[in-house]
This record gives C-alpha cells, sequence and structure tokens, in this order.
C-alpha cells in the first residue's frame, strides 16, 4: 500500500507520476461534515473538468472534489497520453443505435474536443506537452490492410473524420497505414495535477485522502464526514466498481504500460515518428504508443485478464507476463531499436460498460450527475464530459446537450461467475483473433462474432 502521508511514493505509479513536475504531496482531507453546492465523487480529469466548466457557467458555485489518494491517481494520470477524438463506440454503431444525424453530431463533438483540451490548457498555463500531428495506425498484413481501406472508405462516407491511406511504412514493417490527424500527444499527469491546481486558484476546494464510502440524493458519506450539497458528480470510472451504487455498472479491465529509455533523434527520424505521433496498428488485441517529450516510447496494451468479483488492488497493476509481451511487441514492431531498455512499468484500471457505451447523465430529480465507461477513450471524453455535465446541471441550452451519450443506461454486468468468465473469454478472443489471422491470412471469425459486444 502507498504510505498516506509520502507524496515521494506516489512517484512510482508510473512513468507520467515520475517525470510531473509536482511534489505529489497529499492535500489536506475533510475535516468534518460539510455544506456546499457541489460534491465531485473523484478527482480525475471526469471530475475536475466538470469543476471548471461549472465555474464557466456559474462562478458562484462552492465545489468540493472529494479524493481517496490524489489527484490524477487513477487513468487520468497513468494512461497513455492520446488526446484523440476516438469514442468508444464506432460512428456505425452510433448511427445504428441512434441514427445518423446523431452519431456525426457525436463524431464532430469529438473531433472539437482535442483543440479544446489543447486551448483551456494554454490558457490556464499548463504545459502538458501538447503536440497535435496524429496518429498512425500501421496495417502490418494484407488482413490489417484490408481493415485500414475499410476504416478509411468508412470515415469518407460519413465525411467528418478525414482519414487518409498511407503508404508502405518500412520502418515498421508495414504495408500502409491510416492516418488520423485528430490526435495530440500529451502528458497525462501534468495535465491532471495543473488542472487541480488551477482550479484550487479557482476557489474549489480538493479534499485528498478522503474515501468516499457511498452516495444518495444531495449528500455523499465519506470516511472523514457527509457532505451535503445540491448536485453530486459520480466521476469514478473503473473504481466505480468499489461503490456500492454502481458496483455492477462498470467493470475495471487493466490496461499495462512500459516506456523505454530515450532515443536519439537519428532513431526517431529513422522510425519515421515525430513530436507529436502517437501509434497503434490493426491487431485486435489493442496497443498504442507515443514518442514522448523526452525522446522515450511510452507503449500499452491489453492482456491482463479480469479479476473475480471486480477487484481492484495494487498489484494487479503490474504483471510481468504482459510487460515482457509489451517491450516483445515494440521491438517487433521497430526492429531498428534493438534490445532497448525498459525503464517504467506500469498499469491501472480503466472502466468497461456492458454495451461499450460511455454516458454523461443527469437526474434532475436527485440531484446526480455521472459520467464515464470510456474503454480507455478517456483522456479526451473527459473534456467533453465535463462540458456536457456543466450544461446539464446548469440547465443551459446547448448542442452538447442533444448529443446521443447523453443520459445514455447501459446495462448492469452480470454477477459473478458470468461477469468472470465473459470477460476472460472476451480477452482471450481477441488473442485467438489475432493468431488466426496470422494463420489464415483472413478477417478472424472470433472478431467478427465479438465486434457487436466491443462497440463496433
Amino acid at each position: 500500500m502507498i504510505p498516506k502521508s509520502d507524496g515521494e511514493s506516489y512517484r512510482g505509479l508510473s512513468f507520467w507520476h515520475e517525470s510531473v513536475p509536482d511534489d505529489l504531496g497529499p492535500r489536506p482531507a475533510l475535516p468534518g461534515d460539510l455544506d456546499v453546492d457541489v460534491a465531485v465523487v473523484g478527482g480525475g480529469l471526469t471530475g475536475l473538468w466538470t469543476a471548471w466548466y461549472l465555474l464557466e457557467r456559474d462562478p458562484t458555485l462552492n465545489i468540493a472534489v472529494l479524493e481517496k489518494h490524489i489527484a490524477g491517481f487513477g487513468a487520468s494520470g497513468r494512461n497513455g497520453g492520446w488526446l484523440s477524438a476516438l469514442f468508444p463506440r464506432s460512428t456505425a454503431s452510433l448511427e445504428r443505435a441512434h441514427g445518423r444525424d446523431a452519431a456525426l453530431a457525436m463524431r464532430r463533438a469529438m473531433i472539437a474536443t482535442v483543440d479544446e483540451v489543447g486551448a483551456v490548457a494554454a490558457s490556464a498555463g499548463i504545459d502538458i506537452d501538447y503536440v497535435k500531428r496524429g496518429t498512425l495506425a500501421y496495417a502490418r498484413s494484407a488482413v490489417q490492410l484490408a481493415a485500414a481501406r475499410a476504416d478509411v472508405a468508412e470515415a469518407a462516407g460519413y465525411g467528418v473524420d478525414p482519414l487518409e491511406l498511407l503508404g508502405a511504412q518500412p520502418a515498421s514493417g508495414s504495408l500502409g497505414a491510416a492516418f488520423d490527424p485528430n490526435c495530440a500527444r500529451i502528458h497525462p499527469a501534468k495535465l491532471v495535477r495543473g488542472l487541480a491546481r488551477a482550479l484550487e486558484s479557482r476557489g474549489v476546494t480538493i479534499f485528498e485522502q478522503t474515501e468516499v464510502l457511498d452516495y444518495s440524493a444531495h449528500a455523499v458519506v465519506t470516511s472523514r464526514g457527509t457532505v451535503r450539497c445540491g448536485t453530486v458528480v459520480v466521476a469514478t470510472e473503473g473504481y466505480g466498481a468499489t461503490l456500492r451504487a454502481t458496483r455492477r455498472r462498470v467493470l475495471p479491465l487493466y490496461s499495462l504500460m512500459i516506456a523505454t529509455e530515450p532515443l536519439d533523434d537519428a532513431t526517431w527520424q529513422e522510425l519515421g515518428l515525430e513530436h507529436g505521433h502517437t501509434f497503434t496498428d490493426y491487431r485486435h488485441l489493442l496497443v498504442y504508443g507515443q514518442r514522448t517529450a523526452d525522446n522515450r516510447f511510452a507503449f500499452g496494451g491489453r492482456g491482463a485478464r479480469y479479476h473475480w468479483g471486480s477487484s481492484i488492488l495494487p498489484e494487479y497493476d503490474r504483471v510481468p507476463g504482459v510487460f515482457e509481451h509489451l517491450r516483445r511487441t515494440l521491438m517487433d514492431m521497430f526492429p531498428a531499436i534493438g534490445d532497448v531498455r525498459v525503464t517504467h512499468r506500469w498499469g491501472g484500471p480503466l472502466g468497461v460498460p456492458r454495451d461499450w457505451h460511455a454516458t454523461a447523465s443527469y437526474d434532475t430529480r436527485s440531484g446526480i450527475a455521472s459520467a464515464g465507461g470510456y474503454v480507455g477513450d478517456g483522456l479526451s471524453t473527459t473534456n467533453l464530459a465535463g462540458r456536457t455535465l456543466a450544461d446539464l446541471i446548469t440547465d443551459t441550452d446547448s448542442e452538447l446537450v442533444r448529443l446521443p451519450w447523453v443520459n445514455h443506461a447501459s446495462p448492469n454486468w452480470e454477477p459473478e461467475p458470468l461477469r468472470f468468465i465473459g470477460a476472460n473469454a472476451g480477452l482471450a478472443a481477441m488473442t485467438v483473433a489475432d493468431a488466426e489471422e496470422r494463420i489464415t491470412r483472413r478477417p478472424s471469425l472470433a472478431a467478427r462474432v465479438m465486434g457487436p459486444l466491443t462497440g463496433h
């Protein structure tokens, strides 16, 4: 366990926490019972952005943020640093569920969010290593190249996402790549920690080392006292599985990362990755990476299993077998890096709703607002959530409150053992799908079966 009084011990959470210019010292805990206008449960980006935009709508609001550890402890401070326009449900899936106009409105909102985060960070004086040069999705086989072509063609049909099909990428052994310009490379811990400081300067109080035990209409019960309020904002993402009210609404799925030693500029030039580039490929067991501001690879992926009862423990953050798989995968993607030294290893849980459909919701009767279910696409989506919840809470009529994710209710996850069997079977199916495509050189049947269950 992390000592609750030692900010330095939080440095080991990730490369981002180690390199952020912040002492990470915990803020004071809630001193006792409190009355405020808005109580935010969770000190990650969803809660902090909601507080930010609530103050934009109404600067008189008295807002308290309640965080069990420190702001940015969870996924907001440990993710891959992709500030992208990705949404967990595909445009085609959104169109089937909500209609074409709603799906395209969601896409436009996500694309605009990438620039919104960069602009707000700059205006607030928060240096987040923001460089927007897009995502390269490598096609490393004929099957993957066909998938890239299909993505580019689908995007052209919708006319919103300006995807482009690039030619062969020799450094990665790729036959081609789909290029999406709507992604920026950032340092996530610089964003979440900087946003927390900026909020304090605007009058928001952040109580850390304060565990939320339960919440209800107009009240949040913590280990340090009860906060009475007009509005409760639930912003817990994967950690929602630890609360009674949201235990089966979200499944905590672990994603793990590595960071390498810095590489010289000549190597990066050979690899064809500029500052601001993020990258992935078309395998089914997701991988993702970026070139950091100090010339490292930060590279991550899925592969860690789901744990019984949606449990979340520090030891789950580090799985040697997954770290080794990531190291080998990175070397396979970019042979020119050789046996590069891995300097950092970390991970953490992200939040997966049963239908892979994120939501931003508000119940006017109870005064409870919530957002989440980003399935790893939350670094930008949290900002859109904050703006949307702020409009809903303040009854502001806007295009945001009419987006198709507003008040979307995902079904609950099944009870155990069905949840355990289903989640880990899905993980195994993606591994099988990649092997199937390598062997048959045809699109995977396993992936086709799983597609509707994973937002495609």
